[in-house]
């Protein structure tokens, strides 16, 4: 007898391409059929078969309070009492630009939008409006929403341009942005060298969390800063996944490096659809109504999803609070090492502040080709030994996990204990 989510997929790939709105949904990278969810609480979702799993993707990163957290659900039901949405201007909406404005010391203004995708997008159209560039340097393996110029993967060689790497993308458009490889600062250089006076921007994930995490090297960044300020490039920090996930002032304020336009999104909407995109107050103005670089959307600051934003925001802003999420994400990395390392699984894991990077090899990769080298059938039989055993991780070897406030010790405990079971089963003995 098929289960509920089995009837569902079946049902949905009827009307909806793959049976899903978003691709990694599917599962075809770890093989199976999907979960449908039909409730979340705290750490915990349970799907339509009424299995409870302890959740580690959390909405991929927005649910740094975990699931339904009865401060941010009153915000979104009052404000939706008072109306769904205006497509007009809303005291919230200052509220939320003030807010962010004060938070991080890069924003000197903000423009909201509807996700992290639309952030993006605007924030490279901003920066080529700005300084009347056309090239946009991306790094492989970084990934900043769906928008033609960056689903672009690396060309033939260093210093050639990219191709695409999605069907429906002009290969002229491509061929305006240079694809390199993360974390090397001396190609970075060496690009710049070549190309500067015509680079427009610099567009990075500060901390990448989708070819799994991988961290910056310091000298990496850096060099990013100091060679876009010498020929006049607009630095582009992509915090959509950490904005407000590895600290209070993101990325930017853990690493000590000042973008010229962050984008922001997951978080700051709470689980709601929200994005930004903001920076110096010279290179904002260029933005319509003020100058010539064109952008708008009917939902733009949508009063019910800025309303469960702030109200993430409030809570994030408690003592201490990072550092406690912290210490959790550290707890679950350490004990996964742990118990691998006890049974001779070749395997290894890293944190950055609530997020964290599971990789079946023996050190942590720093760059694309370290991560494609990582062992996935091995991710995919670990993955499916946790989904049997409730555990819940994002189901692809090539994405970050997230650990929430509603994480408890034991929590961490029991998860610990099923990846010490999962390991003695034959796949990796």
């Amino acid at each position: 007898m098929s289960t509920r989510n089995q009837q569902l997929f079946e049902r949905a790939q009827r009307h909806i391409p793959g049976g899903v709105n978003s691709p990694v949904r599917a599962f075809h990278s770890v093989g199976g059929t999907p979960c449908f969810f039909s409730r979340g609480y705290g750490s915990r979702v349970i799907d339509a078969d009424k299995k409870t799993y302890i959740d580690y993707v959390g909405s991929w990163g927005p649910l740094i309070l975990g699931h339904a957290h009865p401060e941010v659900v009153t915000a979104v039901q009052e404000a939706a009492a008072l109306g769904l949405s205006f497509g007009a201007p809303t005291e919230c909406e200052v509220e939320m630009a003030d807010l962010l404005c004060t938070l991080l010391p890069s924003l000197e203004m903000v423009r909201l939008v509807s996700s992290g995708t639309e952030a993006t997008m605007s924030a490279i159209r901003l920066a080529r409006g700005f300084t009347g560039r056309d090239v946009l340097i991306k790094f492989e393996g970084c990934y900043h929403g769906h928008s033609d110029s960056l689903l672009v993967k690396a060309g033939s060689g260093m210093l050639t341009f990219g191709n695409p790497s999605s069907a429906g993308v002009p290969a002229d458009l491509a061929q305006h942005t240079l694809v390199l490889d993360y974390n090397d600062a001396a190609q970075l250089e060496q690009v710049f060298a070549e190309h500067g006076e015509r680079i427009a921007a610099v567009i990075v994930e500060p901390v990448v969390g989708n070819m799994n995490l991988i961290a910056p090297k310091q000298e990496f960044l850096q060099t990013m800063r100091e060679q876009c300020t010498k020929y006049g490039t607009v630095l582009i920090f992509d915090e959509v996944m950490t904005g407000f996930r590895v600290g209070l002032e993101c990325a930017q304020g853990y690493y000590g490096i000042t973008p010229d336009l962050p984008t922001l999104g997951k978080v700051i909407g709470g689980g709601m659809p929200v994005g930004a995109f903001g920076g110096k107050r010279e290179i904002m103005k260029k933005i319509a109504p003020l100058g010539s670089v064109y952008q708008a959307g009917t939902l733009s600051g949508n009063p019910v999803a800025v309303a469960a934003g702030l109200a993430t925001l409030k809570l994030v802003q408690a003592p201490g609070f990072y550092e406690m999420l912290r210490q959790k994400t550290t707890l679950l990395c350490e004990g996964l090492c742990a118990v691998a390392k006890k049974h001779g699984v070749d395997f290894s894991a890293q944190s950055v502040g609530g997020m964290f990077g599971l990789y079946f090899r023996s050190s942590c990769p720093q760059s694309y080709v370290e991560v494609m080298a990582c062992d996935k059938e091995a991710f995919n039989r670990f993955f499916h030994a946790m989904l049997n055993a409730g555990h819940y991780f994002a189901p692809s070897a090539f994405e970050a996990g997230f650990v929430s406030a509603a994480h408890s010790d034991a929590d961490i405990a029991e998860t610990v204990a099923a990846a010490d079971a999962a390991f003695t089963s034959e796949h990796f003995l």
